[in-house]
């Protein structure tokens, strides 16, 4: 999503360098949007390459600093770990979202994770962040709260549920 993503037999191919590295500029109005309403906006990524050992953590780096460049991001958290390290930090599990909530003193429960993966819409689940996916092949049929088509559907849907009232009703 922050990233055009590159496609191999059907499952999103993990770029290695730089040079296969290409940030979606097309998501950077959107994200402007976002930030000029006050948003905080953070990217999390599993990065499994790394402990694998055919991600080197240099490339990742400098991938993450062009990303920074030129997108409004105010932080890049990793997991480095393989599924079979068993972490917290490797979404589906919250930790990366838990980890950021500390750092940057958030209120999760008011937060919304966008993806295009069903692991980032489970950890969502599991903080009670509300989970906005852009429709395709990796959403899977797990909880979600909104699947949109688009970025600037997802920023306006985030915008719209941020400024409606709330209601509160004792039980009588």
């Amino acid at each position: 999503m922050l990233s055009l993503p590159k496609v191999e037999r059907g499952h999103q191919a993990t770029p290695l360098s730089l040079d296969d590295f290409q940030p979606n500029l097309a998501a950077r109005a959107s994200l402007l949007a976002l930030k000029d309403a006050g948003f905080v906006l953070l990217a999390t990524t599993n990065q499994p390459g790394l402990a694998r050992g055919y991600l080197m953590r240099r490339e990742l780096d400098r991938m993450h600093d062009l990303l920074r460049r030129q997108l409004p991001l105010d932080d890049i958290l990793v997991c480095p770990h393989d599924q079979a390290d068993d972490c917290t930090c490797r979404k589906p599990q919250p930790g990366l979202f838990t980890e950021a909530a500390f750092k940057w003193h958030l209120d999760l429960e008011r937060s919304f994770v966008v993806s295009d993966k069903w692991p980032d819409a489970q950890a969502a689940g599991l903080i009670g962040a509300t989970s906005l996916l852009l429709r395709s092949p990796w959403i899977g049929n797990g909880h979600h709260d909104f699947v949109l088509a688009d970025l600037p559907g997802v920023v306006g849907r985030i915008l719209q549920v941020q400024a409606a009232p709330v209601l509160l009703m004792d039980q009588v």
